[in-house]
């Protein structure tokens, strides 16, 4: 299985709290997350030539993982196009965190995939769908403190599936797992991963990603 981890890498240049969290930059992090015997993991990121997205990764990568926050207008229309036409042809995509606001999640949705927000709270995961794949092994609940508040309403079409639900200690809830399928492509959108919260050093949130990884997989 090949995975590529790809993430806008901004805030690792502006906020040294990322890198002292996550060596390397969240993609570095997220690829030695994956990185095992049936996964072979590629990083890419904004600076690299066609934001790492060249017709040649893209047409070696089974799985894409998608994290990014504040440089979403800076991806170029004509790689969300080679992106979207990857998924529907079977590429699976897993989009982590602030990522509903990228583009290619917004054009594969047809939504807005705006939601209600506040920083530095406590959130309770809770497992609603224990029998899906996704949550192979994951803890019925579990608490990421501090994470930032993803709240309904989320501009989003029917899900598929809502595998998680979180709540917070404001009282808020949000679907924090959904899955979607767009041509022959599966999507897994998970809330979790603020960039300077330890949310992705959370046992079942590496999990819910590996997991998630070889759901999304293509069967060829």
């Amino acid at each position: 299985m090949k995975v590529t981890v790809w993430n806008e890498n901004c805030h690792e240049k502006s906020d040294p709290r990322v890198l002292e969290l996550y060596p390397g930059g969240l993609h570095a992090y997220l690829a030695s997350v994956l990185e095992c015997d049936d996964i072979e993991v590629r990083t890419a990121t904004l600076d690299d030539e066609e934001c790492g997205l060249t017709d040649e990764v893209l047409a070696d990568t089974d799985v894409l993982v998608w994290w990014g926050h504040m440089a979403h207008d800076k991806v170029p229309d004509a790689i969300v196009d080679k992106v979207q036409k990857a998924v529907l042809s079977g590429m699976g995509l897993i989009v982590l965190h602030s990522g509903h606001h990228s583009k290619i999640f917004r054009r594969l949705m047809g939504t807005t995939c705006n939601l209600k927000w506040r920083d530095d709270t406590k959130e309770r995961i809770w497992t609603i769908k224990p029998n899906h794949p996704i949550a192979a092994g994951v803890d019925e609940t579990f608490v990421l403190e501090p994470e930032e508040m993803y709240g309904e309403g989320f501009d989003i079409p029917e899900p598929d599936e809502v595998i998680f639900l979180g709540w917070f200690n404001g009282g808020e809830v949000f679907r924090s797992g959904c899955t979607f399928t767009r041509g022959h492509g599966r999507i897994f959108y998970f809330q979790p991963g603020h960039e300077t919260n330890k949310s992705f050093q959370n046992e079942n949130v590496q999990k819910v990603i590996k997991n998630a990884v070889r759901w999304a997989c293509p069967v060829k």
